[in-house]
């Protein structure tokens, strides 16, 4: 039985792009003539933010997308604080009834600060051990997910994630990866898939 699961978050715990491009909005409101939807957001959910700033603003300098992309994600972080964003309805009943028997955890290529406001939002923090993002180190996921396992003393591990580059950086780290299918992306291999959140509820005790 798999007892510690690191969690992706867009795609896998929540869709936030909406109320992500609906902030984005306001943040370069007055500095850029680009506007975000939220299939704008979906489009780069699991990229690294420098990598995202790259993609959406491709003609500005790279101090000019660094400060546009600060800007972006402070507003980013102050809306879904207040706002949060579109929870998958069978999330937070998955990670209560999992927190009984496992240990979870939380892996993202997010700014710091995003899981925080996820998690105060859906009054989740009670449910999750530890949290690591691309905004905390400037690692990539490959990277941090082997950090919060050995931080974490973890020696046998479940990721689950919703794309390729979750897929190969779960196999990279030496950990089992669940896919799950009813997100963003697709992923050429896993252990296990899920079209359903709570379907971990069953399988991680077969893993």
């Amino acid at each position: 039985m798999i007892s510690n699961i690191i969690f992706d978050m867009d795609g896998t715990l929540w869709d936030s792009s909406e109320n992500v491009a609906e902030s984005w909005n306001e943040a370069v409101s007055g500095i850029s003539d680009k506007r975000f939807t939220a299939a704008d957001i979906q489009s780069v959910m699991g990229l690294p933010m420098d990598k995202i700033a790259e993609r959406f603003f491709t003609d500005e300098t790279e101090e000019t997308r660094r400060k546009i992309l600060e800007r972006c994600c402070e507003g980013e972080n102050d809306y879904l604080r207040a706002h949060g964003g579109g929870i998958y309805p069978d999330t937070a009943p998955t990670l209560a009834e999992l927190s009984k028997t496992c240990r979870l955890f939380i892996v993202s290529n997010c700014q710091a600060g995003y899981i925080e406001a996820f998690l105060g939002y859906y009054g989740l923090g009670e449910f999750i051990a530890d949290h690591l993002c691309w905004g905390d180190n400037g690692l990539q996921k490959e990277e941090n997910i082997r950090l919060i396992m050995q931080r974490n003393s973890i020696e046998n591990a479940l990721y689950v994630g919703d794309t390729q580059t979750d897929c190969d950086s779960t196999y990279a780290a030496g950990a089992k990866f669940a896919f799950a299918a009813y997100g963003f992306g697709s992923a050429d291999r896993f252990d296990c898939k899920l079209d359903r959140l709570s379907e971990l509820l069953e399988i991680v005790k077969n893993l």
